[in-house]
Protein backbone atom coordinates (compact mmCIF):
# COMPACT_ATOMS: atom_id res chain seq x y z
CA UNK A 1 0.00 0.00 0.00
CA UNK A 2 1.50 3.39 -1.05
CA UNK A 3 1.54 6.22 1.72
CA UNK A 4 -1.99 7.47 1.94
CA UNK A 5 -4.48 8.67 4.64
CA UNK A 6 -6.87 5.66 6.51
CA UNK A 7 -9.32 6.47 8.64
CA UNK A 8 -10.49 4.06 11.56
CA UNK A 9 -14.49 4.66 11.86
CA UNK A 10 -14.05 2.37 15.36
CA UNK A 11 -11.19 4.24 16.50
CA UNK A 12 -12.11 7.84 15.64
CA UNK A 13 -9.01 8.22 14.24
CA UNK A 14 -6.97 9.65 11.36
CA UNK A 15 -3.17 7.82 9.94
CA UNK A 16 -0.84 8.17 7.58
CA UNK A 17 0.10 4.45 6.13
CA UNK A 18 1.93 3.12 7.59
CA UNK A 19 3.03 4.77 11.01
CA UNK A 20 1.90 7.69 11.65
CA UNK A 21 -1.42 9.21 13.73
CA UNK A 22 -2.95 12.56 13.92
CA UNK A 23 -3.96 14.74 16.46
CA UNK A 24 -6.91 16.43 15.92
CA UNK A 25 -6.26 19.31 18.66
CA UNK A 26 -2.56 19.60 17.93
CA UNK A 27 -2.84 19.58 13.91
CA UNK A 28 -0.12 17.22 14.32
CA UNK A 29 0.99 13.30 12.98
CA UNK A 30 2.84 11.29 15.90
CA UNK A 31 4.85 8.19 14.84
CA UNK A 32 3.28 4.91 15.92
CA UNK A 33 4.03 1.36 16.05
CA UNK A 34 1.06 -0.49 16.65
CA UNK A 35 -0.88 -2.04 14.33
CA UNK A 36 -3.15 -0.21 11.94
CA UNK A 37 -7.13 -0.89 12.71
CA UNK A 38 -8.51 -3.65 10.99
CA UNK A 39 -11.47 -1.52 9.73
CA UNK A 40 -9.24 1.40 8.44
CA UNK A 41 -10.25 2.50 4.68
CA UNK A 42 -8.76 5.19 2.74
CA UNK A 43 -10.03 8.61 2.90
CA UNK A 44 -9.05 11.75 0.60
CA UNK A 45 -8.10 14.96 2.85
CA UNK A 46 -11.56 16.51 2.66
CA UNK A 47 -13.37 13.57 3.94
CA UNK A 48 -10.56 13.57 6.75
CA UNK A 49 -11.25 16.85 7.70
CA UNK A 50 -15.04 16.20 7.70
CA UNK A 51 -14.44 12.75 10.08
CA UNK A 52 -12.48 15.17 11.90
CA UNK A 53 -14.90 17.78 13.08
CA UNK A 54 -15.83 16.55 16.48
CA UNK A 55 -12.34 17.03 17.80
CA UNK A 56 -11.05 18.92 15.15
CA UNK A 57 -9.58 22.46 16.69
CA UNK A 58 -10.87 25.13 14.66
CA UNK A 59 -8.08 26.84 12.19
CA UNK A 60 -8.74 30.29 10.57
CA UNK A 61 -8.41 30.31 6.90
CA UNK A 62 -8.63 33.33 5.31
CA UNK A 63 -10.45 34.64 1.74
CA UNK A 64 -9.43 38.13 0.49
CA UNK A 65 -10.79 39.84 -2.23
CA UNK A 66 -12.53 43.52 -3.87
CA UNK A 67 -14.58 45.45 -1.56
CA UNK A 68 -16.49 46.06 -5.05
CA UNK A 69 -17.26 42.79 -6.67
CA UNK A 70 -18.11 41.72 -9.60
CA UNK A 71 -21.57 38.99 -10.02
CA UNK A 72 -18.73 36.45 -11.02
CA UNK A 73 -16.30 37.22 -7.82
CA UNK A 74 -19.47 37.31 -5.66
CA UNK A 75 -20.58 33.84 -6.90
CA UNK A 76 -17.55 32.34 -6.74
CA UNK A 77 -16.70 33.62 -3.55
CA UNK A 78 -20.33 32.51 -2.33
CA UNK A 79 -19.74 29.11 -3.29
CA UNK A 80 -16.47 28.98 -1.70
CA UNK A 81 -18.06 30.01 1.31
CA UNK A 82 -20.44 27.20 1.30
CA UNK A 83 -17.85 24.45 0.25
CA UNK A 84 -15.86 25.32 3.43
CA UNK A 85 -18.38 25.25 5.72
CA UNK A 86 -19.05 22.44 4.10
CA UNK A 87 -15.47 20.73 4.73
CA UNK A 88 -14.90 22.24 8.31
CA UNK A 89 -13.02 25.05 7.07
CA UNK A 90 -13.05 28.13 9.66
CA UNK A 91 -13.36 31.61 7.29
CA UNK A 92 -11.91 34.20 8.74
CA UNK A 93 -12.30 37.63 6.01
CA UNK A 94 -11.94 41.45 6.32
CA UNK A 95 -16.15 41.23 6.93
CA UNK A 96 -16.98 44.07 4.84
CA UNK A 97 -18.37 44.21 1.63
CA UNK A 98 -17.61 42.34 -1.83
CA UNK A 99 -16.09 39.31 -1.99
CA UNK A 100 -16.06 39.35 1.86
CA UNK A 101 -19.85 39.57 2.12
CA UNK A 102 -20.35 37.37 -0.30
CA UNK A 103 -17.70 34.01 1.09
CA UNK A 104 -19.48 34.76 4.97
CA UNK A 105 -22.97 34.37 3.47
CA UNK A 106 -21.59 31.07 1.52
CA UNK A 107 -20.24 30.05 4.82
CA UNK A 108 -23.28 31.38 7.14
CA UNK A 109 -25.70 29.67 5.24
CA UNK A 110 -24.17 26.38 4.89
CA UNK A 111 -23.75 26.08 8.76
CA UNK A 112 -20.22 27.91 9.23
CA UNK A 113 -19.71 30.48 11.88
CA UNK A 114 -17.60 33.12 9.65
CA UNK A 115 -15.41 35.50 11.57
CA UNK A 116 -14.85 39.08 10.33
CA UNK A 117 -12.04 40.78 11.22
CA UNK A 118 -13.05 44.95 10.81
CA UNK A 119 -10.96 48.14 10.35
CA UNK A 120 -13.56 49.76 12.43
CA UNK A 121 -13.77 50.33 16.03
CA UNK A 122 -17.68 48.98 16.10
CA UNK A 123 -18.20 45.51 15.54
CA UNK A 124 -21.67 46.66 13.59
CA UNK A 125 -19.80 47.71 11.00
CA UNK A 126 -19.55 44.13 9.86
CA UNK A 127 -21.96 42.65 6.85
CA UNK A 128 -24.96 40.69 8.08
CA UNK A 129 -23.39 37.64 7.27
CA UNK A 130 -20.36 37.72 9.75
CA UNK A 131 -21.24 35.41 13.23
CA UNK A 132 -18.09 36.95 14.83
CA UNK A 133 -17.30 40.35 14.24
CA UNK A 134 -14.28 41.63 15.73
CA UNK A 135 -13.71 45.53 15.81
CA UNK A 136 -9.91 46.31 15.71
CA UNK A 137 -10.32 50.16 15.00
CA UNK A 138 -6.69 49.57 13.01
CA UNK A 139 -7.83 50.47 10.24
CA UNK A 140 -6.48 48.82 7.04
CA UNK A 141 -3.69 47.14 9.23
CA UNK A 142 -5.65 44.68 10.04
CA UNK A 143 -4.94 43.14 6.37
CA UNK A 144 -1.63 42.11 8.30
CA UNK A 145 -3.56 40.08 10.64
CA UNK A 146 -5.22 38.34 8.77
CA UNK A 147 -2.42 37.16 6.56
CA UNK A 148 -0.62 36.11 10.24
CA UNK A 149 -3.20 34.57 11.22
CA UNK A 150 -4.62 32.25 8.47
CA UNK A 151 -2.03 29.19 7.69
CA UNK A 152 -3.72 29.66 3.95
CA UNK A 153 -5.17 32.78 2.31
CA UNK A 154 -7.59 32.13 -0.76
CA UNK A 155 -7.74 35.24 -3.10
CA UNK A 156 -10.62 35.64 -5.46
CA UNK A 157 -10.60 38.86 -7.49
CA UNK A 158 -8.86 42.25 -6.68
CA UNK A 159 -6.42 44.98 -6.99
CA UNK A 160 -3.76 46.31 -5.58
CA UNK A 161 -5.50 45.62 -1.45
CA UNK A 162 -5.48 42.18 -2.35
CA UNK A 163 -2.25 42.20 -3.97
CA UNK A 164 -0.85 43.54 -0.08
CA UNK A 165 -2.48 40.77 1.45
CA UNK A 166 -1.10 38.13 -0.32
CA UNK A 167 2.38 39.71 -0.33
CA UNK A 168 2.25 40.09 3.27
CA UNK A 169 1.17 36.05 3.40
CA UNK A 170 3.61 34.89 1.31
CA UNK A 171 5.88 37.32 3.42
CA UNK A 172 5.04 35.33 6.70
CA UNK A 173 5.34 31.56 4.72
CA UNK A 174 1.83 30.99 4.17
CA UNK A 175 -0.18 29.42 1.46
CA UNK A 176 -1.65 31.65 -0.86
CA UNK A 177 -4.07 30.13 -3.46
CA UNK A 178 -5.89 32.35 -5.93
CA UNK A 179 -8.96 31.51 -8.31
CA UNK A 180 -10.44 33.62 -11.33
CA UNK A 181 -8.45 36.56 -11.76
CA UNK A 182 -6.91 37.42 -9.36
CA UNK A 183 -3.20 39.41 -8.75
CA UNK A 184 -0.89 36.62 -10.21
CA UNK A 185 2.27 37.04 -8.10
CA UNK A 186 5.22 34.48 -7.86
CA UNK A 187 5.23 31.82 -5.09
CA UNK A 188 0.94 31.75 -5.12
CA UNK A 189 -0.93 28.53 -6.50
CA UNK A 190 -3.12 29.56 -9.25
CA UNK A 191 -6.37 27.02 -8.61
CA UNK A 192 -8.66 25.76 -11.33
CA UNK A 193 -11.71 25.92 -9.34
CA UNK A 194 -14.03 25.69 -6.09
CA UNK A 195 -12.71 22.04 -5.40
CA UNK A 196 -9.32 22.41 -6.15
CA UNK A 197 -9.06 25.32 -3.62
CA UNK A 198 -10.61 23.40 -1.14
CA UNK A 199 -8.68 19.81 -2.28
CA UNK A 200 -5.64 22.25 -1.62
CA UNK A 201 -6.20 23.56 1.16
CA UNK A 202 -7.17 20.61 3.39
CA UNK A 203 -3.84 18.50 2.05
CA UNK A 204 -2.10 21.01 2.93
CA UNK A 205 -3.74 21.67 6.52
CA UNK A 206 -2.80 18.13 6.87
CA UNK A 207 0.25 17.82 5.55
CA UNK A 208 -0.33 15.12 3.41
CA UNK A 209 2.88 15.53 1.34
CA UNK A 210 5.40 15.76 4.58
CA UNK A 211 4.00 14.45 7.84
CA UNK A 212 6.07 14.64 11.11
Amino acid sequence: MNRTLLWSEKQQILFYYPNFQFDPWQWKWHAINETLAEDAREVDAIEALKLLQPRLRKVPIAVIGPREATEEEYQYACQLGKAMAEAGLQLLCGGKNGVMEAVAKGHLEAGGMPIGLIPETEWTQANPYISIPIATGIGKSRNVIIAQACPVLIAIGGGYGTMSEMAFGLHFDKLILTLGNAPVLPGAVACSDIDDIVSCTAAYLLRCDHPK
